[in-house]
């Protein structure tokens, strides 16, 4: 299950994200989309972590903590 990060920097880049959840685990995957016309990032990401204990970490330290002056919020993700 992929792990959703909301309210990021627009100025995030794929590694700031990776280190910072090195913390907590393995990550396997970081994609951050972006917007089809402008290319800018859109504020959001997906993580998937090795494990699912590792997920949950991320959840419980990271919601609604303030990172890059913004207030993050985490959670799992909902399937498409």
């Amino acid at each position: 299950m992929a792990i959703y990060i909301g309210n990021l920097s627009y100025d995030v880049t794929e590694a700031d994200l990776t280190s910072v959840l090195t913390e907590y685990g393995s990550v396997k995957r970081v994609k951050l989309p972006t917007d089809y016309e402008t290319g800018l990032l859109r504020g959001f990401g997906f993580v998937d972590m090795a494990a699912d204990a590792e997920e949950s970490a991320v959840i419980e330290a990271l919601d609604g903590a303030e990172w890059m002056g913004r207030s993050l919020k985490v959670n799992k993700a909902r399937p498409r």
